[in-house]
């Protein structure tokens, strides 16, 4: 049976994005890295990550960002080893800052590349964010890992992922990881997750 790894995009990007290539092209032959575009609104995500995990069964969740953010909420409930890069902990933080019209930056599947930030928006990401460690359990602790870029002026919250996992990572790079930092840092980390915690 093929290992199957979930890659989770972050905010404004698509499964399309240099890392999703990244990942997809170094495990070729290896394993299927699926690299779904992710709906804007955080509970439909969830619902759909969901559903993909029960219906593909992959060994690893990795994500950047916000896909971090919605990765260790999946993870947790569906006891899923997961790596979070530069996981967004606090996107309302984020959102708040970026009310308007925005455009996706790499192409999406349904050719649609336009999108709002707007107040509901932000209120339904503050919702999840409350809730985000409630499935976390302590089987888990060793099992979800953090891969933290040492530029990343964006997102900075190894110290509350710490509070949940023991397992923190660097990296010399910003918040989204180049294609050669993907291979260098996450690739690895992914081979050794589904090795070793099955």
């Amino acid at each position: 049976m093929t290992t199957k790894i979930l890659f989770l995009h972050g905010f404004f990007a698509s499964g399309s994005c240099t890392p999703a290539q990244a990942l997809r092209q170094t495990f070729a032959g290896k394993a299927e890295v699926l690299t779904p575009d992710l709906p804007l609104h955080p509970r439909e995500a969830l619902a759909f990550i969901t559903s993909l995990c029960k219906r593909e069964h992959p060994k690893v969740l990795a994500g950047n960002s916000n896909g971090s953010f919605l990765a260790q909420i999946v993870a947790s409930r569906l006891g899923t080893p997961a790596l979070l890069g530069n996981p967004y902990f606090e996107m309302t933080r984020f959102l708040i800052e970026r009310i308007g019209a925005h455009e996706y930056k790499s192409p999406r599947a349904d050719g649609r590349q336009h999108f709002v930030i707007d107040q509901p928006l932000i209120d339904e990401f503050a919702e999840i964010q409350k809730h985000q460690w409630d499935d976390c359990r302590s089987e888990m602790t060793d099992r979800i890992w953090g891969l933290f870029g040492e530029n990343d002026h964006l997102a900075h919250f190894e110290p509350l992922f710490l509070q949940h996992y023991t397992n923190a990572y660097h990296f010399p790079g910003a918040h989204t990881p180049t294609a050669e930092e993907v291979r260098e840092y996450y690739v690895p980390l992914v081979e050794k997750l589904y090795t070793t915690t099955l």
